[in-house]
């Protein structure tokens, strides 16, 4: 019996050594293998509250999941290049990544405003199921495709604010001649009903505002414009946000970049865009509710709603507005009509379930 305890002991001695030296020679290994270095560009400040914090975990994540294999550097807007430079160094592989909004790139393909936000469309709920599940990730693939980019989902801020006005807006006259910060279908929306679209970086917006150079801004909503101290250059903050009611941001990755990674990374990569999603909505969630209560008990901000008669030409409008500048371009025909298509669905449904709760809480 004790020989038998004695050479179990000894067995067990020997295999605890060897799995010791397994994981000394495998740290070795590890440590001995060079890690891959990326840069990613956003159009954000650096660090800034929400959507520059998002692409900073989204590095931390990254580096976590790979014990080190992929270390991602994030730099802010004006840091590596302007702003609404990120697309165009992410195509070229000045950097392997970016993070920025769709609707900035208009110019260079239409149909990325989509996956935005366009006015009166899909909310964040309905823009991430219509990513994952509704054959938007693939038409938005397909719209990148010639850019070499692969985007990915990479946050959505929820409804946003209609904005920071320095005069009251009662009537559609109040619009014309209007110097307003709005970018994407919703500046055209402006434009046609004889408003002055402007589009800067939210950087500039507060100087901006102040010198009155523009007349109103929107940004995102109470977390970042407490942030930029928005209420300080403005009277008036209006809602709802008509013109981008749930607004996705992109991660944009290099294709050629992200195809050199060995799968497990590509699926890290993956996996933590789709986190790093979810996370920016829900911190928006918690904190637009005690932003907006600094704004309007501490700082004495006047909210103010738009009347209903203004909202009524502005969503008439809108899908006139969409409606054509779709039929300039093919790819943001078929990229409308598929929207649209989904769209349709699930207002449908939303109106017996979220709407109908929203109403019936209220």
């Amino acid at each position: 019996m004790k020989f038998r305890i004695g050479a179990a002991l000894l067995a067990a001695a020997m295999l605890l050594g060897c799995n010791q030296q397994d994981g000394q020679q495998a740290g070795k290994v590890q440590a001995e293998i060079k890690p891959i270095e990326w840069k990613l560009a956003t159009s954000w400040p650096k660090n800034f509250p929400g959507l520059g914090m998002a692409p900073e975990r989204f590095a931390t994540m990254v580096e976590e999941m790979s014990a080190g294999r992929l270390k991602i550097k994030v730099y802010g807007a004006g840091e590596l290049m302007p702003a609404f430079e990120v697309f165009d160094a992410v195509s070229q592989g000045t950097v392997q990544m970016g993070h920025a909004a769709a609707y900035y790139w208009k110019g260079k393909a239409p149909a990325a405003q989509f996956f935005t936000s366009i006015p009166f469309g899909l909310n964040a709920q309905e823009m991430n199921g219509w990513f994952t599940y509704g054959g938007g990730q693939q038409l938005w693939e397909e719209v990148y495709a010639p850019f070499g980019i692969l985007p990915l989902p990479g946050g959505n801020t929820g409804v946003q604010m209609g904005g920071w006005f320095n005069r009251e807006i009662n009537n559609m006259e109040d619009l014309k001649g209007l110097k307003m910060r709005l970018p994407g279908l919703g500046g055209e929306v402006l434009k046609r009903v004889g408003g002055v679209p402007v589009t800067l970086p939210g950087r500039e917006l507060y100087t901006a505002l102040q010198t009155g150079a523009i007349d109103a801004t929107e940004w995102v909503g109470p977390f970042n414009d407490l942030a930029f101290g928005l209420h300080k250059a403005a009277r008036y903050y209006y809602y709802p946000g008509w013109h981008e009611p749930g607004s996705s941001l992109e991660f944009l990755i290099n294709q050629q970049a992200f195809a050199a990674l060995p799968k497990d990374l590509q699926a890290i990569v993956k996996g933590a865009a789709k986190a790093i999603n979810q996370d920016m909505l829900d911190e928006y969630t918690v904190r637009h509710v005690a932003a907006l209560d600094s704004l309007v008990n501490e700082h004495g901000v006047q909210l103010r709603q738009f009347p209903e008669d203004v909202i009524a030409e502005l969503r008439k409008v809108s899908a006139e507005v969409i409606a054509e500048q779709s039929a300039q371009d093919p790819m943001m025909e078929k990229v409308y009509q598929a929207y649209k298509e989904y769209e349709q669905g699930v207002r449908r449904y939303h109106a017996i379930s979220e709407d109908a709760y929203t109403r019936l809480r209220q």
